[in-house]
């Protein structure tokens, strides 16, 4: 039985996740990572790090709705019971901040799984070509 190698070299986790959600690729913090809304380049077009290995797959998705609802069913009842606005009225405002909000968030909690995969060594990224 052979055992993968393991890449040593430490890769701080939190500048990682934070350049993956400015969309930025997680080594250099520089090049692009999105090639169009939710494509991840295949290499970073500054540092040619591989960023092909992510899979990132419905996790972005889960949490933008995870933050979403937390972020909106609060103002929502705060809002219906405070101000009580028409129904037609609340569900217009509700439904253009939710979907504005999904459509901010989608990306750049893709970069940030991408860059969390990234920092761990996770999926390939620890891997030496």
């Amino acid at each position: 039985m052979t055992e993968k190698s393991i890449s040593t070299d430490t890769r701080d986790l939190w500048p990682a996740v934070r350049r993956g959600f400015r969309r930025k690729c997680p080594n250099c913090g520089s090049g692009p990572m999105m090639k169009g809304y939710l494509k991840v380049r295949d290499t970073c077009t500054v540092c040619r790090e591989d960023l092909s290995h992510h899979r990132a797959d419905d996790g972005p998705a889960y949490l933008t709705i995870l933050i979403v609802g937390h972020l909106m069913a609060p103002l929502l009842h705060v809002s219906f019971t405070m101000f009580r606005p028409e129904p037609l009225v609340l569900f217009t405002i509700f439904a253009i901040g939710c979907v504005t909000l999904s459509l901010y968030l989608l990306p750049r909690l893709k970069g940030a799984v991408v860059g969390f995969q990234w920092a761990r060594h996770m999926h390939g990224f620890g891997e030496k070509a």
